[in-house]
């Protein structure tokens, strides 16, 4: 059964209602349960929607838990922003599993609710959430031709902008290791933060030499390996997306006239932390002087001859 959000109470009124328990007033359950507004019959509006809002807030609690390391790691607290990134690698486990709520979902079913919300509300496209873009941001995936689609919402367009031309948390972590002592090149550290990030050979060395002992550096190789798990958890999260838009909308044109997959694949190109990835190549390589005489063979006559 489908709603008008004229026959519902707002949440300004359920705010303010009397007789809820301590529980309500904290979580404010009875404003919660009233965001759910479906515009059609379909029975499966109702999981779309608590969906995409489950995501909408762990969105949030990301990008509130990235800002907070990203202090951490101005003030050089390398300890407190791994652990402050550790509860990040914990927050995109949920992300993830939310998708079997919806796998269901046949092109009929996305399509018969989509319908309606257009009818409704007027054509949208995933790239007009603005609280994934923020994160994306954060996690250094910069690309201002997105701020197009905030245009009509000017407090959200302030605050993408600004976020477009602040660090990421990966300008943060490689300006902390500059402090501590790793060779960052100083023209990454002053680049301009609003253009896409290009990879250097410079920053991939610093890795390299991160990782060069295992005993060495052990902080910065633990910050290393829980960057790691968020850029897997995020890249993941665009897999199951990717996968959904196959499934329920198959090569339909999507976003603005351009097909869907066709968007979305190249995107699965777009990980974060490139040099951490990219110096995998070459950490653990055997050094030249150990790697020349075999220890098992050195020493050993042949009996053979």
């Amino acid at each position: 059964m489908s709603h008008s959000p004229q026959s519902l109470e707002s949440p300004e009124a359920l705010r303010g209602a009397a007789g809820q328990t301590p529980y309500s007033k904290w979580i404010q359950t009875d404003v919660l349960h009233s965001l759910q507004r479906t515009v059609s019959d379909h029975p499966g509006e109702h999981a779309w929607i608590v969906h995409v809002q489950v995501s909408e807030l762990y969105w949030m609690l990301i990008i509130k838990e990235i800002q907070t390391a990203q202090a951490f790691l101005r003030a050089d607290n390398l300890a407190q922003a791994q652990r402050t990134l550790l509860r990040v690698v914990a927050h995109q486990e949920p992300l993830d599993a939310i998708w079997r709520s919806i796998a269901w979902m046949t092109p009929n079913d996305l399509l018969a609710i989509l319908s309606r919300a257009a009818a409704t509300h007027g054509k949208d496209t995933a790239l007009q959430g603005w609280t994934y873009r923020h994160m994306a941001y954060l996690l250094g995936i910069k690309q201002a031709e997105h701020l197009q689609h905030f245009a009509p919402q000017p407090e959200r367009l302030a605050q993408l902008t600004k976020a477009l031309a602040e660090p990421s948390l990966y300008d943060d972590v490689l300006a902390c290791l500059a402090r501590q002592g790793m060779e960052v090149p100083r023209a990454w550290l002053e680049r301009d933060l609003s253009a896409r990030y290009s990879p250097s050979k410079e920053v991939e060395q610093v890795w390299r030499n991160i990782y060069a002992a295992p005993d060495t550096h052990v902080e910065m190789q633990q910050l290393g390996e829980t960057l790691a798990d968020i850029a897997e958890g995020f890249m993941h999260w665009k897999y199951r997306h990717l996968m959904a838009t196959r499934r329920t909308f198959g090569a339909r044109p999507a976003y603005f006239g351009t097909e869907g997959i066709a968007w979305l694949a190249p995107t699965m190109d777009e990980i974060p932390f490139p040099e951490l990835w990219s110096a995998r190549t070459f950490i653990g390589d055997p050094r030249a002087a150990s790697a020349a005489v075999c220890p098992h063979t050195s020493g050993r006559s042949d009996h053979t001859k």
